[in-house]
């Protein structure tokens, strides 16, 4: 099974040999490509949603696969796991504050992992932020861009680590050490977002005499200023 450049850069962050939970699975694809490629020896895929599971579990059984390789489950983020059943969670394709209330969803869980492998829609500042928090920190990052979007891969190992500067947990400090290709497009994404922000607030006088626009302004110059290596 051939993935798209979406799904396969979470797949290229976990460990060999893993044993992963999909949250979110959708149809089960990142799930197949995982035990096939022999990247993960077990993957439980997990969906709250009954159409997604049940194509999960036709995708499963069309590649000739069971269930004691790929468990497919019904459940709502990580409750549909037991702790230390697996050592690795990816999610993808919803927002990072989303992914922070499953996180938060299941200590027990959470505390017998190694590897989170998470893709945010949003918010991607402050997963980072409570990733850091909370004793993980970022190993790797990657940029795809996949049908026009830019998306933001993040591989989180457990440990210690100094929290990054804002604006590094905003475009990524493993991102902005490596300085992959896409990242230009990432922070001028960044960018089109905050001069959004500014240009409403310019509709209002009062709001252009706040502190919140000059703080705006200011992050605006920063990002940009970051364009420049």
């Amino acid at each position: 099974m051939k993935l798209g450049e979406r799904l396969q850069a979470p797949a290229d962050f976990v460990p060999e040999g893993s044993r992963v939970a999909d949250i979110g699975t959708d149809h089960g694809y990142l799930a197949v490509e995982l035990v096939q490629s022999g990247r993960a020896k077990f993957v439980v895929a997990s969906d709250k949603n009954a159409g997604p599971y049940e194509a999960a579990v036709r995708t499963v059984r069309e590649n000739g696969l069971t269930d004691d390789v790929i468990s497919v489950r019904l459940g709502d983020g990580l409750q549909s796991l037991e702790p230390g059943e697996v050592d690795t969670v990816c999610i993808a394709g919803m927002g990072g504050a989303l992914m922070i209330e499953i996180l938060e969803g299941a200590p027990k869980v959470v505390n017998e992992l190694t590897t989170l492998i998470l893709q945010p829609q949003g918010a991607a500042a402050e997963l980072r932020q409570w990733l850091y928090k909370k004793h993980w920190y970022i190993e790797d990052e990657s940029l795809v861009l996949d049908d026009g979007r830019i998306y933001e891969i993040i591989k989180a190992k457990r440990g210690r680590h100094k929290m990054p500067e804002p604006l590094l947990l905003e475009i990524g400090p493993v991102l902005w050490k490596k300085k992959p290709p896409l990242l230009r497009h990432h922070i001028e994404a960044l960018l089109f977002q905050e001069r959004r922000v500014a240009a409403g607030m310019e509709k209002s006088e009062k709001a252009r005499k706040s502190k919140k626009y000059q703080a705006v302004i200011r992050h605006i110059k920063e990002l940009g200023e970051h364009l420049s290596w």
